[in-house]
């Protein structure tokens, strides 16, 4: 964990340049010290049906919804978060100068108990002092 998941409309896929922002994301998540590098994954959803407001412009939303593990407090988390969608609004803040656009971010804690994964791509990552551990 954490998983970055973007919901975009398709009207503006060339525009929203969403390799570049993943790989801000990431770094991002990253450098905050609170995820390990080897859970973050970043990926979009296109969505081609869908009508916003009165449907009478050519209107397009972003909707990103980051996944993260249970257990980190709301003041480690917060400040992070918020400086993740200033990230986010500094990315699409000429497409929104030029088109009807929304953003929205929300964070979903998963279940501490009802969430399994396995992931082999942490070692990657592991210093050797880390040993075996697989800290998610």
């Amino acid at each position: 964990m954490p998983h970055f998941i973007t919901e975009c409309t398709q009207n503006i896929r060339e525009q929203a340049q969403l390799p570049a922002l993943f790989a801000k994301v990431n770094r991002l998540l990253a450098d905050s010290g609170i995820f390990p590098l080897g859970g973050i994954r970043s990926r979009a959803h296109w969505i081609d049906t869908f009508q916003m407001a009165d449907g009478q412009h050519d209107y397009a939303f972003v909707h990103m919804t980051l996944k993260i593990g249970h257990g980190r407090a709301l003041d480690e988390l917060q400040p992070v978060i918020a400086s993740l969608f200033e990230m986010i609004k500094e990315h699409f803040a000429s497409l929104m100068a030029e088109r009807y656009l929304a953003l929205s971010l929300v964070v979903e804690e998963l279940h501490p108990v009802l969430n399994f994964k396995q992931n082999n791509v942490h070692a990657l990552f592991r210093t050797p002092s880390e040993g075996a551990s697989d800290a998610q």
